[in-house]
């Protein structure tokens, strides 16, 4: 009765299941995994939103890629990264996850394979399942810093592929593209006739040591789309606005484009009160944004303290993003030391295989938690996890 595009086993797993338990016992949990900054203590302008309400939302005027003021807002939102993206060259969606669903729409014909990061974040399955798009994995290498196996990408392009997915900085792994991957994975693209699509929603916050920000718009020799948001460039994953850049060879991008047009038209999704609002909400944004990266940098370092004191956790290096990945003594299975935190010490945190970590033992951890939360859940997760819990 139901689609074979949903997963087939609805119910929740034991992760799942142990969080409600806690919660409805009324025990206290400290969330490790939260990754909703309106949930996370920041200090947000009361009228922020404020121009949602203007009057010139009360006209309706259907743009497949977007009003041309929203779009000419995220051009200046590009040119603060130092980079010059036309308005035309612009579509705007009603998020980063939809954007992804128009483009494989855009490329992709039932059956068609796009090669997605591993590690990364498992949103990946369900949004490929969703649109009848098979997802073949390349992998991300761990060498002291995170890399791209690029061998790894051409093993896995065959007839099918359509597009190879770039996600920088990488959820979890925090890690940039570098500017010599990038540059050999448009050569993959290049002769193999793929689109190259950036999933750049936290290019804004880059940690410590400061990396090579490369972003897949500082090519220009194949069909490339980066992919950004109000969710995480102004902490406002409830204001629905995403947005799609292009570059490319002219005539290729050009066609691709009114190709484009015709998907997005069939759902004209973007509401017209944040299209009106977008240039003010971009501008004052940078408010929760300055707030959102002192408060990442402030628990990636005290994480990093914590573990110098208990050398059998080592924190890997993360370039960017609100994430943490701890490597953990392997002395138990991920999912029986996640299900122990949380029964027997009131602390939640990701496991690697969420991630498709490719061997145990890591715990993921969010770096948006209020600091004397996060010191205290980091003390309990490192004393359980390295041998000194109860």
């Amino acid at each position: 009765m139901l689609s074979s595009r949903l997963p087939p086993n609805l119910a929740p797993n034991a992760v799942s299941r142990a969080v409600e338990a806690c919660r409805a016992s009324g025990a206290h949990l400290i969330d490790l995994t939260e990754s909703n900054p309106t949930a996370a203590g920041f200090l947000y302008p009361p009228d922020l939103l404020a121009p949602l309400a203007s009057v010139e939302a009360l006209r309706y005027e259907p743009q497949p890629l977007g009003l041309t003021a929203a779009r000419e807002a995220v051009e200046r939102e590009f040119a603060r990264h130092g980079r010059s993206v036309a308005a035309d060259r612009i579509a705007l969606t009603a998020s980063t996850s939809e954007a992804y669903a128009l483009l494989f729409k855009l490329f992709c014909d039932p059956g068609d394979e796009v090669l997605v990061p591993q590690p990364s974040y498992p949103l990946f399955d369900h949004l490929t399942k969703l649109e009848a798009v098979v997802p073949v994995a390349y992998h991300l290498e761990y060498h002291g810093a995170w890399r791209v196996d690029v061998e790894s990408v051409a093993r896995a392009i065959t007839g099918r592929t359509r597009a190879i997915l770039v996600v920088s900085p990488n959820n979890p792994t925090g890690s940039f593209l570098h500017r010599d991957d990038l540059r050999l994975l448009a050569e993959l693209c290049r002769r193999h006739g793929l689109a190259l699509i950036g999933d750049e929603v936290f290019f804004d916050y880059p940690l410590d040591p400061a990396p090579e920000k490369a972003s897949v718009l500082d090519q220009d020799g194949v069909v490339t789309c980066a992919l950004g948001g109000l969710s995480k460039s102004c902490g406002l994953p409830q204001v629905k606005l995403g947005w799609i850049a292009w570059s490319g060879p002219a005539p290729f991008v050009a066609r691709a484009l009114s190709a484009y047009e015709i998907v997005a038209d069939s759902y004209l999704s973007v509401s017209t009160p944040v299209q009106v609002a977008a240039g003010t909400i971009l501008e004052r944004g940078g408010t929760i944004r300055a707030q959102i990266q002192t408060r990442v940098a402030r628990n990636l370092q005290a994480l990093r303290a914590a573990c110098a004191a208990q050398p059998a956790a080592v924190v890997l290096r993360a370039e960017g993003g609100w994430s943490a990945v701890v490597q953990v003594p392997a002395i138990r299975s991920e999912e029986d030391l996640v299900l122990t935190l949380i029964t027997e010490d009131g602390v939640l945190v990701h496991p690697g295989y969420f991630f498709d970590f490719p061997r145990e033992a890591y715990v993921v951890i969010s770096l948006l938690i209020a600091p004397d939360r996060f010191d205290a859940g980091v003390a309990k997760v490192l004393a359980r996890a390295c041998g000194s819990g109860r």
